[in-house]
This record gives structure tokens, C-alpha cells and sequence, in this order.
């Protein structure tokens, strides 16, 4: 079996990445369409994981603005012009594919936000994820009480995090 390894969504992966989120988020589902805009705005931040010549898992991310978590569910639109932050909306593998997958689409999202000027990552942790982000430099930020509003949609546990990429 080879090893897997992160490359950029193509339209033909979308049944299989929507397909793949029905199995990791049955809690938290999103219709194709809402796959489809973001993997149409903002090509470069969508990315499959590829191994023994099937997908086995997707990351979606796009620009944004700190402090501001789209809805779940919900069309972007369109991108902001002034994004201070690349906000990870998704990152779902299979789970016989995991061990250190995160880690390597996180550090490519990464380079790509410094390469775009962009200096934070952006995220909502769901289920039990918070400390597989704290492990890849995301910290939780204290949420007010709009911040608190939108995080309700994404579940109980659902902790608003940030990754500072100007920091060592």
C-alpha cells in the first residue's frame, strides 16, 4: 500500500469527498452544494488524501476573517477581499487512514496562506478534536457572546481556535 499523501481536489473527487463527510459528520451535515462553493472559490485550499488509489479523506480551506466562522451549512458567496486568516472549514479522514494525515495538510495550508500574505489559521474544533489541533500549534480563543451564538450551530464541545504562523 502506498502512503498517502495530500493532493488538490479535482471535480471528479466530489462524490467521494461528499461521501466521506456523511460517514465522519452524520451530526453535522452539509449539503453537496455547500462542498461544491468552497471547492469553486477557493480551488487552491481543497485537497484530498490519496492512498492505494482511493481517497480516503478531504480538507476544505478558504480565506476569511478572524473572529468570524461561517455558517455551518451555509454558502460562502463570495471571498473577502481584506481575509486576514485561512479558515480550515473541514479536515475528514477515514479512520484506518489517520496517524499524522492532519499534520501534513495542515503544514501545506499553511504555506499556502504565508505565500497569499496571510499570517493565522482559523478553525472549529468539533467532536473531540481539540487536542489533535492544540498538538498542531492551534489555540483556543476566548468566545464573546456572538462568537458563542455561532459556535452553537457546530455542537456542544465546538471550541473556535487560531493558529498564529508568524509565531516560532
Amino acid at each position: 500500500m502506498n502512503k498517502p499523501h495530500w493532493r488538490p481536489a479535482r471535480v471528479s473527487d466530489f462524490r467521494a469527498i461528499v461521501a466521506i463527510a456523511a460517514r465522519i459528520h452524520p451530526d453535522l451535515p452539509e449539503r453537496p452544494e455547500v462542498f461544491m462553493e468552497k471547492m469553486q472559490l477557493y480551488p487552491a485550499g481543497c485537497r484530498v488524501l490519496v492512498g492505494a488509489d482511493t481517497i480516503a479523506g478531504y480538507g476544505l480551506a478558504h480565506p476569511w476573517k478572524l473572529h468570524q466562522i461561517p455558517p455551518l451549512d451555509g454558502f460562502l458567496e463570495r471571498l473577502p477581499q481584506d481575509a486576514d486568516c485561512l479558515y480550515v472549514h473541514d479536515v475528514a479522514v477515514l479512520p484506518d487512514r489517520r496517524g499524522g494525515v492532519a499534520r501534513d495538510y495542515i503544514g501545506g495550508i499553511a504555506e499556502l496562506a504565508r505565500a497569499s500574505g496571510i499570517a493565522a489559521l482559523a478553525l472549529v474544533s468539533v467532536y473531540a478534536t481539540r487536542p489533535l489541533w492544540e498538538h498542531l500549534g492551534f489555540r483556543p480563543v476566548t468566545a464573546d457572546a456572538a462568537l458563542r451564538a455561532k459556535l452553537a450551530s457546530y455542537g456542544e464541545v465546538a471550541t473556535y481556535m487560531r493558529h498564529d504562523l508568524t509565531a516560532a
